[in-house]
C-alpha cells in the first residue's frame, strides 16, 4: 500500500479541505459513548473480592477486517472490566492503567459466545496490596 492510501485509510472522515466531516456526529455523541459501546452485552459471570470473571457473545460491530474480535476492542475490555477489579477491594475510583499486556491465544469470531475476560495475573497484583 502507498503512503498515501496509508493516510486517507487513517483520516477517515477529513475532507481535502482538512475540515474533519465526521466532527459535528463524533462531537454528538453522549458521554461515555465508547464504554458502552465496548461493554454492551457484557455478562459478569463471577465476581468477589478480587476476581471478576466475564463473557461475552462476540457482536459484529466489535470485528475487524479480518472478521473477528478487533484486537483494540479486546485490549478496551481488559482495560475496562480491569478496572472493576479494583472496586471489589471498596474502591471509589479505579485511576489510569500505566500498563496493559495482552496475549492473544486464538481469534474470537462473531457470534462466539464462550469469549471469556480473565484477570488472574491482575488480581495476583492487586492481592499484593490488599
Amino acid at each position: 500500500m502507498d503512503l498515501e492510501t496509508v493516510k486517507k485509510y487513517l483520516e477517515k472522515g477529513v475532507g481535502a479541505d482538512g475540515d474533519d466531516k465526521n466532527a459535528s456526529t463524533i462531537n454528538g455523541m453522549p458521554s461515555r459513548f465508547f464504554e458502552n459501546f465496548i461493554m454492551q452485552g457484557l455478562h459478569v459471570d463471577q465476581i468477589e473480592k478480587g476476581r471478576v470473571l466475564c463473557s461475552m457473545k462476540v457482536p459484529p460491530r466489535l470485528l475487524n477486517a479480518g472478521n473477528f474480535l478487533h484486537g483494540g476492542a479486546t485490549a478496551s475490555l481488559v482495560d475496562l472490566v480491569g478496572s472493576a477489579v479494583i472496586y471489589t477491594y471498596g474502591a471509589s475510583t479505579s485511576g489510569v492503567s500505566v500498563e496493559i499486556s495482552i496475549t492473544y491465544l486464538d481469534a474470537a469470531y462473531v457470534g462466539v459466545s464462550d469469549f471469556l475476560l480473565l484477570f488472574i495475573l491482575f488480581i495476583q497484583f492487586l492481592s499484593s496490596f490488599a
